[in-house]
């Protein structure tokens, strides 16, 4: 089973930019939709991101204009490039396939935009 490990998080003040990674195990990276996905305090998970084939991306309307994903499958690395980051950004960040079946997720990124 393919696994991923989430980094790039910290604090930073809204405005802000930061860059989340996401390295997969295995060879199989590069056939997968993936996502990534965030989880604020109290709420359910939701989709932030996903990326298809090698570049078709959607964004959540959230993030969308501010958040910009991509991967290299040489890598076997996707990135969440995020700007403009604002107080409800503030969540852990995971990455995984889309869709998924919600039976793995790894341990995630946190991000937290405060000042």
């Amino acid at each position: 089973q393919v696994q991923f490990v989430e980094s790039g998080g910290g604090l930073v003040q809204p405005g802000g930019s930061l860059r989340l990674s996401c390295a997969a195990s295995g060879s199989m990276f590069s056939i997968y939709s993936m996502g990534w996905y965030r989880q604020a305090p109290g709420k359910q998970r939701e989709l932030v991101a996903r990326i298809r084939g090698g570049s078709i991306s959607d964004y959540a309307d959230s993030v969308k204009g501010r958040f910009i994903i991509s991967r290299d499958n040489a890598k076997n690395t996707m990135y969440l490039q995020m700007n403009s980051l604002k107080p409800e950004d503030t969540a852990v960040y995971y990455c995984n396939k889309f869709p998924n079946s919600g039976a793995y997720w790894g341990q995630g990124t946190q991000v937290t935009v405060s000042s």
